[in-house]
């Protein structure tokens, strides 16, 4: 659903008059406000209309919106997001090559980013030195969003300590609690979210775009490298003495869990060291395509 917010603040009406006034609803969809009035007094029937339309209207607007950013340069398109967005808009880093670049020019356009980063608890102790590394060289924060405790202590007493190896419904539950729970509350009031993510990464990316529409967070999500090659990501970091996390000239081409990671020969898929024991159209954590798994 998409975020509650106090109409007051943008239309003088009385909430009856916002119930069976849809010209109001439409300007609540065009700066994408559902208004606290609807959710609290349950009018289902004009919430439902206003989220009807706002997937219909956002999906109209994007597409004109990759018409336009297609040619466009990464930094172009950051740019047009942070124009269009503000601060309404975050950054989810991994601290992967990608994401670097991404930070590199995000930094030289707008003084204050708001970046986030999520520790599973699992991570690679290069991954926190590149965290360090990185917010020292632009004076940055990089917000870090833990996973909750609880939810991590059910999980594992439950099926146990390594139980992503089990099935992919388990590994699927580990990233939903490890990531995906904390991506939803990074994003958490935020109208678009930009990410490294590259076409040529595996054959879930195939058909990235520059702008896309977020089903799954509901949101507006920018990959402004999304036509990127792995050549010139690192011709990118090396010419602008960029930091990143050293494993990655030592066969760790995309980086995530310890446990869940392996090497990879310049042979394999880019992605092949990630979940390396499962079938390649299972290779996602849920971050970009949704969660459906197993309860805790």
């Amino acid at each position: 659903m998409v975020p509650a917010y106090n109409y007051k603040k943008y239309f003088p009406a009385d909430f009856a008059d916002l119930r069976r006034n849809k010209f109001i609803a439409h300007q609540c969809i065009k700066i994408s406000v559902i208004c606290e009035i609807c959710v609290k007094y349950c009018f289902k029937d004009l919430l439902e209309w206003c989220q009807i339309y706002n997937f219909k209207y956002m999906k109209e607007q994007i597409a004109e919106w990759q018409k336009f950013l297609k040619d466009k340069t990464a930094e172009e398109v950051i740019s047009f997001a942070i124009e269009k967005l503000g601060e309404s808009l975050a950054f989810a880093t991994s601290l992967a090559i990608e994401d670097q670049v991404v930070t590199e020019m995000i930094t030289k356009i707008t003084p204050f980013p708001f970046i986030f980063t999520l520790d599973t608890g699992r991570l690679f102790q290069e991954t926190y030195d590149t965290i360090e590394n990185t917010s020292k060289r632009y004076g940055i924060k990089i917000n870090i969003m833990f996973p909750d405790n609880q939810e991590i202590e059910e999980m594992v007493n439950n099926h146990g300590i390594n139980l992503f190896y089990d099935s992919v419904e388990k590994r699927k539950l580990c990233c939903k609690i490890r990531k995906i729970n904390q991506l939803q509350r990074a994003l958490s009031g935020k109208k678009g979210w930009i990410t490294g993510q590259r076409q040529e990464q595996s054959i879930t990316r195939y058909g990235l775009n520059k702008v896309e529409w977020d089903e799954t967070n509901l949101l507006i999500k920018f990959n402004p490298i999304a036509d990127w090659t792995e050549q010139q990501v690192w011709h990118y970091i090396k010419t602008n003495n960029i930091p990143y996390n050293h494993l990655q000239e030592q066969g760790y081409r995309s980086i995530g869990c310890l446990p869940c990671t392996r090497p990879v020969a310049e042979s394999e898929d880019f992605r092949a060291g990630r979940w390396w024991w499962e079938k390649p159209e299972n290779k996602e954590c849920g971050l970009h395509k949704g969660y459906k798994g197993i309860k805790v």
